[in-house]
């Protein structure tokens, strides 16, 4: 028989914990209550930005739901849809009542019209110019 012997197949001790016993991988700052609210302040703006980004509100002339839209070219449209958007959604809604499920519809083609008008009135980019949300 041949034993195979891994770097986790020995004894060590135990890395850093706190005095609950657990343990994490970023420091808490918890003795510099200052430097904690920074980092916690930072970490929301960086997800803020990450989640919302270049992405420009968008009303569907059909409907009237205001939808989150980002072009990242002529192929690639991102679009955030709020729950109360995706219930207000004449199609999606139509979709629902043939009893089928709106989550697994490619797109409205109404929205997807009216993005196309966005774009054409100026309203939003063809290409987002906004920096990509990991770059600062």
């Amino acid at each position: 028989m041949l034993a195979l012997l891994g770097h986790d197949d020995e004894e060590h001790p135990a890395g850093h914990q706190d005095a609950h016993g657990t343990w994490s991988k970023a420091p808490d700052f918890a003795s510099d209550p200052e430097r904690a609210a920074a980092v916690k302040a930072a970490s929301a703006r960086d997800r803020e930005r990450y989640l919302t980004a270049g992405l420009v509100p968008v009303d569907c002339r059909f409907c009237h739901v205001t939808v989150a839209v980002k072009k990242l070219g002529a192929g690639h449209t991102a679009v955030q849809w709020s729950s109360a958007a995706t219930e207000r959604c004449a199609t999606f809604a139509e979709v629902r009542a043939n009893g089928g499920d709106s989550s697994r519809s490619r797109s409205c083609p109404k929205l997807t019209d009216s993005i196309r008008h966005a774009v054409a009135e100026g309203c939003l980019e063809e290409e987002s110019t906004a920096p990509s949300p990991g770059d600062g």
